[in-house]
């Protein structure tokens, strides 16, 4: 449904719109809108992080994306590139970058999020929203022919760093592993383009993976090699580091400790921004991680309230866009907390439950966030 539509079949025509203050969609920002900041708003960043205060596209500019990496970004010569597609496969392939172009192109809007996002205070921001276009990696890894024991795919980046184990020093490439099952998903892309554009160097050009619904570190950057093994891969980025570790009760009271690899993405929402018209307050937000079927805020500590979704933009993989009107809030200091709420009824837990607080690392880190903003 586009914007002509959704206004016929809502009762609302143009003219009401045009003169009302406020419009059900979030984007862009109405005339004469301010900014009330929040007053814990985490300090500007010299990396490039989204600044929710700013927070007002759909889709995120690609020189205001984020980029993580952790043995630097590796320069790569473009003429000599090659995919390398090997282990227990029956037909290796190592294909060009124009190989890869000449396959079928599929898009997916995505919000890709560090693992690592709100586990400080001040890292709030490593999140973003892009149009991702590649080749589907299904199709490859079947055309290579997975053996009958293959049961793991690894993706060997470019990226390169010394490690130390039991006083074995090594150097090894940045990897993550899937299952064969998950890896055959037909969501995952091998993308060479973003936002309309040649995929960024700083983003993982020539070529990286996108994986709709996990986490940014599954989504290896400068690709080199798809591997099929026929055993779990236990590198640093995946039994060692970026590894989960929860405190659970067992019904007899016995602490069981969990450590489980960062994979899917996990239900989550924040309270972005407040602004004004006049004397008309609004409380802007997104939510994903999951399928959101709602959105919900406490003002105060106050009675969870409905917030209405923009309707604009529907992606299954994308952030949903909400806000909520804010009749005539006092003066002085409050707090707004948002919780989202997926379509199989899964709510955002609180900051203070037991599933967050018997979480001991800040991967994963999905509780709601309470927001602290003055009224003058």
């Amino acid at each position: 449904m586009d914007r002509r539509d959704f206004l016929r079949h809502s009762g609302m025509t143009l003219t009401g719109l045009l003169l009302s203050p406020w419009a059900v969609y979030a984007f862009p920002s109405r005339e004469g809108e301010v900014l009330i900041p929040f007053t814990d708003q985490p300090p500007p960043s010299e990396r490039v992080l989204l600044d929710w205060s700013k927070f007002d596209t759909f889709i995120t500019p690609n020189d205001k994306f984020f980029n993580v990496s952790h043995y630097g970004k590796p320069e790569i010569d473009l003429t000599t590139w090659k995919l390398e597609v090997s282990g227990l496969v029956e037909n290796p392939l190592m294909l060009t970058i124009e190989d890869i172009k000449a396959r079928p192109r599929q898009e997916v809007t995505f919000t890709l999020e560090c693992s690592g996002n709100h586990g400080f205070p001040t890292f709030t921001g490593a999140i973003g929203n892009a149009r991702w276009a590649g080749t589907p990696l299904a199709p490859i890894l079947k055309e290579a022919g997975i053996k009958e024991n293959g049961i793991e795919v690894i993706f060997f980046g470019h990226d390169v760093g010394e490690e130390e184990r039991r006083k074995v020093k090594m150097r090894q490439n940045f990897a993550r592993s899937m299952s064969l099952e998950d890896a055959l998903e037909d969501t995952n892309l091998l993308c060479y383009e973003m936002n309309g554009e040649p995929l960024p160097h700083a983003n993982g050009a020539p070529l990286r993976l996108i994986a709709p619904g996990w986490y940014g570190i599954a989504c290896v950057k400068w690709l080199k090699r798809i591997e099929v093994r026929n055993t779990r891969y236990m590198g640093r980025f995946m039994g060692r580091d970026y590894v989960t570790m929860r405190e659970e009760k067992r019904p007899d009271g016995e602490s069981v400790w969990m450590e489980t690899s960062v994979g899917r993405t996990q239900l989550k929402s924040l309270a972005a921004k407040v602004t004004r018209i006049s004397d008309q307050y609004r409380i802007y937000g997104a939510a994903w991680g999951a399928p959101i079927a709602t959105v919900e805020v406490s003002i105060d500590g106050g009675a969870w309230q409905k917030a209405t979704i923009d309707p604009e933009e529907d992606a299954e993989f994308a952030w949903k866009i909400w806000h909520l009107d804010w009749n005539g809030p006092t003066k002085g200091e409050h707090t707004v907390v948002s919780r989202a709420i997926d379509t199989k009824g899964n709510i955002q837990p609180a900051a203070d439950s037991d599933y967050i607080t018997g979480k001991h690392t800040y991967w994963e880190s999905h509780g709601q966030v309470v927001r602290k903003v003055n009224i003058e």
